[in-house]
């Protein structure tokens, strides 16, 4: 015989010590929608009062709620709705404009959800007057958290087929995905796994690009120009830096010249094309699965609506409003926020600035004679720390600027923190990027007439040109984040279920001494001991916290992730493999977390991830836009097409000699130094009058008085013309794909026709069936 302790109508804080038989139910029970937990031993008796009140006003919506104290010091409330809330929830949805998609089962998911919207649409009125929520008191400190339960059953499934390292490579399960934790994290991991699975064929390609670059090393004559020269260059720094030969920056070059090629080109134009493409597919991929999952047409905010009613069928809609003042308000709190992010980017560069004559000084000859490119990578490092905490200042902003807005939906506030967040984020990792890419070099002056900032020269380009500046900017920023980052998302979660697991393997083992084998009974037909609930609550307690955010973060990461890859990919051709490979280990990491590791998310139901895709729009077409510029003006693709064809040797008339033989001079202009002070540069014309050395540096300029030559402004003119051909052609690529590719299949459109045609009729046959009756009676 089992037995258990009852719960039912007994007054809240009395011991619960009777026992009754424990009988054998005919269908499954239904494990509890939510689970709150509060400190048993506050000494606030406002505190206290709150927490009563709160309970109390759930239980007058009819929520069963379950009382359970843990060693003194933790309440545990098990809540769960009654069935008339779900019976409300799913005749709103069958008359519904947007939501009736002929499926109307409320699951465990669904139960979730709705309890989690009535929890957080509670609110009590306090002695001061005010009305105060869920979310207010805990902050208050009147609540400690709130958590759904995992599902032994449907977990142990997922970890077995998706959730384990060993399944790295097997497919993903999107429907148990789907039932477990609802449509829209189901559509994430969806969006994920056709993302990586399209990274397959630009990682291959950016692989051949970058072999094509290896196959040619050795004789590349731009690279020979460079090992062999004996041009001095003028000095990096003032005061510190000294004179250097050109042969001395050879690894330099060669390094230059794999990610500074023809190839680069046609990969530019392949990932514009490709961004378009996996859109277009992946809107394909998207309606399959919506549509098999009944949710093509689903409304979020009439969802929402819905459930506003089966908390409170008198409620009053929450009107759109807007506010002149605060958008206006808004913009520019979020103009200041972008011109603080900008200011910081400043910031790095004056650091690059600083550095590299400090770094000159160096003992250690390795650093001496590169001191610009270290300045370079530990300004990248820099970069990555200030992204770091930027992210977190970024969320307070956004946040906070939301709350200003006070839209009338959570679906609308979502969407609006999601843009703003992406914006400041954008603007936190790329800002220093478009410096190097686009300014790095251009801005610098030249001998006799250096521009400065904070009292130092800015930098220069190397003479093989500025791209592996912006690759080696790109490759750290991307491997830190990517490495670090799922280090300390998989590692902090792990730890912390380590260490909480101590107590609730002590509770258990009180569960043997009470003779419920049956409270073990997988199939839910016997409800449980409170020993045998407490350790279950406590077991999800025990796990990482979860909230809306988590989700969030994950898709921020993967769409910054798309920007590194398509944005500045002209720079990185191996930035798709490297995404790729994270991308594999990516999935699992986060299955893994979401699955053992976390509290379980909260449910959602969706047809879409929603403001992303446009986001992923604008990124494709800013990628076109950037990767033209790059190719244009940062490589030196343009340049070496016009000494190729008009100043090299074959423009010439010459055989016998490489066409591009003699580049890397023609890029070099003569400077004159005063000896024995390398500071101080005199004009040309004036070099008689002087003691004066000759050095170099890289400008298109006269040799008589240091203006720009005709050679410039040809190069100029070419590199614009080139922008706005590329940008022109690869937007027409698109748009051709966007048209040759369809949005749905052919079979998913049948499928809903059919669908909708079933539905119609049997809402037809039932009308006839209801008015046959009444017209027997």
């Amino acid at each position: 015989m089992f037995f258990k302790k009852t719960q039912e109508d007994v007054p809240l804080g009395e011991k619960k010590e009777s026992a009754v038989p424990l009988i054998r139910q005919s269908v499954p029970r239904r494990p509890y929608d939510f689970i709150l937990v509060s400190e048993n031993d506050k000494e606030d008796e406002d505190k206290i009062r709150k927490e009563k009140a709160f309970i109390k006003k759930l239980k007058e919506k009819h929520i069963h709620v379950v009382e359970i104290g843990h060693d003194d010091k933790k309440m545990f409330y098990g809540l769960r709705a009654p069935e008339e809330k779900f019976e409300d929830y799913r005749y709103l949805l069958k008359v519904s404009d947007s939501c009736n998609s002929g499926d109307v089962t409320v699951t465990l998911a669904t139960r979730i959800r709705i309890v989690h919207f009535i929890l957080h649409h509670t609110r009590i009125i306090t002695e001061d007057g005010e009305e105060e929520g869920l979310v207010e008191l805990m902050k208050d400190g009147v609540f400690e958290t709130k958590f759904c339960l995992h599902e032994r059953l449907n977990q142990k499934k997922l970890v077995g087929s998706w959730a384990r390292w060993t399944a790295v490579f097997k497919k993903q399960p999107y429907d148990d995905i789907q039932k477990y934790f609802g449509e829209k994290v189901a559509l994430y991991y969806l969006w994920l796994g056709w993302y990586t699975t399209l990274l397959i064929p630009a990682a291959v390609l950016g692989v051949v690009v970058f072999l094509y670059a290896l196959a040619f090393f050795k004789t590349n004559p731009l690279i020979k120009e460079v090992c062999e020269s004996n041009i001095t260059m003028c000095p990096r720094c003032e005061k510190r830096c000294p004179p250097w030969n050109l042969s001395d920056t050879c690894t330099y070059a060669k390094v230059s010249h794999l990610f500074d090629n023809e190839g680069t080109v046609a990969f530019a134009i392949f990932m514009a094309i490709w961004a378009t493409l996996f859109l277009e597919l992946w809107n394909r991929e998207r309606a399959k699965h919506v549509s098999r999952w009944k949710v093509y047409d689903w409304c979020e905010e009439e969802e929402e609506l819905i459930m506003e009613i089966v908390n409170n069928s008198e409620c009053e809609p929450q009107k759109f409003k807007h506010s002149y003042l605060k958008s206006t308000l808004v913009l520019v709190m979020v103009t200041l926020m972008l011109l603080l992010i900008i200011g910081l980017a400043q910031a790095l560069v004056v650091f690059r600035v600083v550095a590299a004559p400090l770094l000159s000084e160096s003992k250690w000859e390795f650093m001496k004679d590169n001191a610009n490119t270290v300045a370079v990578m530990l300004g990248a490092v820099a970069h990555y720390f200030t992204i770091q905490i930027m992210t977190h200042v970024n969320r307070k902003v956004s946040l906070k600027l939301c709350e200003w807005e006070k839209p009338n939906s959570f679906a609308a506030k979502e969407k609006s923190f999601t843009v703003k967040m992406f914006t400041f984020q954008f603007f936190t990792l790329f800002s220093s990027l478009f410096y190097v890419a686009f300014f790095l070099g251009r801005i610098n002056g030249h001998p006799g007439n250096y521009a400065r900032i904070a009292g130092f020269r800015l930098e220069e380009c190397h003479p093989s040109g500025c791209l592996t500046d912006l690759f080696i900017q790109m490759a750290i920023i991307m491997m830190l984040k990517q490495v670090i980052n799922n280090i300390v998302e998989f590692i902090v979660p792990w730890l912390k279920n380590f260490w909480r697991k101590r107590a609730t393997k002590a509770l258990r083992r009180r569960c043997g001494h009470c003779y419920r084998s049956a409270c073990r009974d997988e199939n839910g037909l016997i409800e449980p001991c409170e020993v045998c609930k407490i350790a279950e609550w406590l077991r999800n307690y025990q796990l990482a916290d979860s909230d809306s955010f988590s989700l969030f973060n994950e898709f921020l990461e993967m769409v910054i992730q798309f920007s590194f890859t398509t944005i500045f990919v002209a720079a990185f051709p191996l930035a798709p493999l490297l995404a790729l490979i994270n991308n594999i280990f990516e999935i699992r990491l986060d299955a893994i977390k979401m699955v053992r590791l976390e509290r379980r998310l909260v449910p959602k139901k969706t047809n879409s991830i929603g403001v992303w895709k446009m986001v992923l729009e604008a990124i494709g077409v800013l990628a076109v836009i950037a990767n033209g510029l790059v190719i244009g003006i940062t490589s030196d693709f343009i340049p070496r097409l016009i000494y190729r064809y008009g100043y090299g040797p074959c423009a010439r008339g010459e055989t016998g000699v490489h066409c591009m033989s003699g580049y890397i001079n023609s890029t070099l202009t003569t400077a004159y130094m005063v000896v024995n002070n390398t500071d101080d540069f005199v004009a040309p014309r004036e070099r008689h009058l002087h003691n004066v050395t000759p050095c170099s540096f890289r400008d298109f300029r006269s040799e008589e008085d240091h203006s720009l030559t005709t050679h410039f402004w040809l190069v100029l003119a070419a590199r614009f013309a080139f922008v706005i051909l590329f940008e022109h052609v690869v937007l027409v690529f698109k748009f051709v794909a966007a048209w040759f590719v369809p949005n749905h299949s052919l079979s998913v459109k049948n499928e809903r026709l059919e669908s909708k045609l079933k539905r119609l009729q049997e809402e037809l046959e039932g009308r006839k069936k209801s008015k046959s009756k009444s017209t027997e009676v």
